[in-house]
């Protein structure tokens, strides 16, 4: 049914706006372009829907509802769409710059911060037409498996409220699993749109590293740091990308992007993995993915198949806290009674590497990465969990066992998730089918550096073929 009859539709039969928040991004996109929908009827519905979960759920540190109010207004006066997103509503993670609107990284610290300009993914973003609704939660500056911290949370599962959404986007992937925003910003350095992406039934990209720049960021050739994007379908990631992506002379990364997007070619071949030979995974979650792969053989050639990840555990480990204690060791020395618990953590473990720790570091992740492109000469796709585990209590603050065994660190259950982020592997992340009784639980699909396309292909494929999609939850 064409977007403009399908609101039509919903609009005649539902007397509350609030059916407007099903509809996907690129929907209310075409919708609100062609004067079907105006721009203040799609903000007003999901501020509704907001002001309804979001007290249960605390997905938003911040809401701009006067301010998105203002932008609405703007494009629905507006004598042509003023971009791909014309009129749509969004949610940033409160990691990331927002001119004039509290911007909190999730700490004390910074509760009264208001920054003076957006984040280049910010400016792009509203130049493409987007309406910013509001800041979602995140663990203090990213960091915590849970998504709570001094000022909001803990952000709760929206398919079981006693549950984690997961770190760090956990904010953003429930204001989208649950209508709050059709479309949310995210960050990833170890797995933060991908864990909370499983956890929560939604979709996630994490592009190749430089696709979308990052023209602040102080380590300038530094990968492991993305900039990504949650929503409920495939289409509507890739409209943000698009809308995002390209070079940034401020960025080094960003110039040198490789696009290798060739289309698919016949039946294609995927490589799958449970655990890349090394990661830490439950029980129950290996036993979900085989499933998955056996739904995967019916639209391709199945490989059991992985890269030699040899040392990729304590080579993550490494590099992680080498920038973390770079990036905020003056903080821990200066504030330390302010930070949580798990932010003094992160920083101290870097706070005695060498330099020969991290140049050996630099050595395996290269290594690593080599396999990584070995592989991809048999292989279109390598697919792997985008969790170790199924969510756990909000009380628990961090994966310390994994079926009874226990891991020598915090962060180790993001194995699985952080050796793509080690070699800089763009991925795209799928809720897989399930049962009624069964938790989310999500596929990464692994490309090679520059095939966001392919992989947008591949997604919406699956997602038709397979029924890999999102499955809207039951709240009370």
């Amino acid at each position: 049914m064409p977007a403009a009859l399908a609101f039509r539709g919903a609009l005649r039969h539902c007397a509350a706006m609030t059916s407007i928040c099903d509809f996907a991004a690129t929907t209310l996109a075409r919708a609100i372009g062609s004067g079907e929908l105006s721009s203040r009827d799609a903000v007003e519905a999901h501020l509704a829907r907001i002001a309804d979960r979001d007290p249960q759920l605390a997905a938003f540190v911040t809401v701009d509802a006067e301010g998105a109010r203002r932008a609405a207004q703007t494009c629905d006066a507006a004598p042509a769409p003023v971009g791909p997103l014309h009129g749509v509503p969004v949610g940033i993670k409160d990691l990331t710059d927002t001119a004039g609107l509290a911007t909190t990284y999730g700490s004390l610290l910074f509760r009264d911060h208001l920054p003076a300009e957006d984040d280049l993914v910010v400016a792009r973003l509203r130049r493409a037409g987007a309406v910013i609704l509001g800041k979602t939660n995140t663990p203090e500056f990213g960091f915590g498996a849970v998504c709570t911290n001094k000022l909001c949370g803990p952000t709760r599962n929206p398919y079981d409220p006693s549950l984690t959404s997961g770190g760090s986007s956990g904010g953003s992937a429930v204001a989208v699993a649950t209508g709050m925003v059709p479309l949310a910003h995210g960050t990833d350095f170890g797995g933060s749109v991908r864990t909370p992406a499983s956890f929560c039934d939604v979709a996630s990209i994490r592009p190749t590293p430089g696709r979308i720049p990052s023209p602040r960021r102080p380590l300038g050739w530094d990968m492991l740091a993305t900039h990504g994007f949650l929503a409920r379908a495939v289409d509507d990631l890739e409209l943000a990308l698009s809308v995002c992506a390209g070079g940034d002379v401020h960025d080094p990364l960003s110039t040198g992007v490789v696009n290798d997007d060739r289309p698919l070619a016949g039946r294609p071949r995927i490589a799958v993995t449970p655990d890349f030979g090394f990661a830490p995974v439950a029980r129950d979650v290996r036993a979900r993915f085989a499933a998955a792969c056996e739904a995967l053989a019916r639209v391709g050639d199945i490989v059991p198949s992985s890269p030699d990840c040899g040392g990729a555990i304590e080579t993550f480990r490494t590099l992680r806290a080498a920038h973390i204690a770079n990036s905020y060791g003056e903080l821990l020395r200066t504030r330390r009674d302010e930070l949580t618990p798990t932010v003094i953590w992160n920083i101290e473990a870097g706070a005695k590497l060498s330099a020969e720790d991290y140049l050996n570091a630099e050595r395996r992740r290269t290594t690593i990465y080599r396999s990584f492109r070995e592989l991809f000469r048999r292989a279109d796709f390598l697919v792997a969990p985008a969790a170790s585990v199924f969510p756990w209590p909000n009380e628990v603050s961090d994966v310390t066992a994994i079926d009874g065994t226990a891991l020598e660190t915090p962060i180790d259950y993001l194995a699985v998730t952080f050796i793509v982020s080690l070699v800089g592997f763009p991925v795209l992340t799928l809720p897989v089918r399930r049962e009624a009784n069964e938790p989310p639980f999500g596929i990464q699909i692994i490309a090679p550096p520059g095939c966001e396309s392919r992989l947008f292909a591949f997604g919406r494929m699956i997602e038709n073929e397979l029924g890999f999609s999102h499955r809207r939850p039951k709240l009370p």
